[in-house]
């Protein structure tokens, strides 16, 4: 029988926590008594760092309940690290589910990514099959991201956020990528295996904030290109490429239009010449900066994150 692990980051989430975990407590006790997954699996939170009472919350529910779990960061080391960090702990799982802990995904499609999973299944991806509980502006500008991730050549799941079942060879190929900044809806995408998905309704929050306002949010977008594709740098040295034609166009003119006797007062074009070589180069260094930033960060070969508690091992460690 094959041992599951939901693994559920959680950040300042003491408004949800129980019911969170009544609700995956129950599901996975279902499973149990289906004979779908070993009774040794378990509900894991990675607490990120919080700054409320989570993780005495969870600590009290490890004491309560055989089958809830938890490891606590001592800082906040961000929603990604706390997914690999749940990975790396649960490593020994033959199954892993990944789901935020405000459940606004739906936490009844896990039944379904196991039965893929026992069918023969390596990855199963949650996959929304709408948008109606997000605003206007969420709804254009996620359609607008996959957009350009497509075009840039990342492989992605549209409208898939970080609700997936992985299982133990899937993990294993997983662990193999060292590099810090991990943008994980484009790893997994990439590395391949047996595929599957499952489609839900995503819900609205209940309670508490969301973890991704918008500034989070472009964060995590401009981490997904750079992790992944270089086309924005190429799409500078062509820019470059455009100007210096178009300079040397307007040179061509400038002494046709000098010997033809017609005298150019030149100030206007001048100005415009200066700002619109100004903005380019600008851009240029920021986007040519951001890679630098990423290769700065990942020479350093820093820990991800650092374990203050691990009740799954009951042992403090630190990755």
């Amino acid at each position: 029988m094959n041992k599951l692990v939901i693994v559920v980051p959680a950040y300042n989430e003491e408004l949800v926590i129980e019911k969170t975990t009544e609700k995956l407590v129950d599901i996975l006790q279902r499973l149990v008594d289906n004979n779908k997954i070993s009774d040794e699996s378990l509900l894991l939170y990675v607490d990120d760092g919080s700054q409320d009472n989570t993780w005495e919350m969870v600590t009290e529910l490890h004491k309560q309940n055989k089958l809830v779990t938890g490891i606590k960061f001592s800082h906040n080391a961000g929603h990604q690290n706390a997914l690999i960090a749940g990975i790396e702990c649960a490593k020994d799982a033959d199954y892993i589910i990944t789901i935020d802990a405000d459940l606004q995904d739906d936490p009844d499609s896990i039944e379904d990514m196991v039965d893929q999973a026992n069918s023969g299944k390596n990855i199963v991806f949650g996959v929304r099959n709408n948008r109606d509980s997000d605003t206007w502006f969420k709804k254009t500008s996620a359609e607008l991201f996959y957009k350009i991730m497509a075009l840039l050549g990342v492989e992605s799941i549209p409208n898939h956020a970080d609700f997936r079942l992985i299982d133990q060879r899937v993990i294993q190929a997983f662990l193999q990528y060292p590099e810090r900044e991990m943008f994980l809806r484009g790893i997994f995408p990439k590395l391949g295996f047996n595929q599957g998905e499952v489609f839900y309704a995503r819900s609205k929050r209940e309670a508490g904030e969301t973890k991704y306002p918008l500034r989070k949010m472009l964060t995590f977008a401009m981490d997904g290109i750079t992790s992944f594709s270089v086309v924005p740098i190429k799409m500078i040295r062509n820019v470059g490429f455009l100007v210096v034609f178009v300079g040397i166009i307007y040179l061509i003119y400038t002494v046709i239009a000098k010997v033809m006797g017609h005298t150019v007062a030149g100030w206007p074009s001048l100005i415009i010449s200066m700002w619109l070589l100004g903005g380019v180069q600008l851009v240029a260094l920021g986007v040519v900066g951001e890679y630098i930033g990423r290769i700065f960060t990942e020479v350093k070969h820093r820990p991800r994150y650092t374990l203050e508690a691990n009740l799954y091992t009951d042992k403090v460690v630190e990755q």
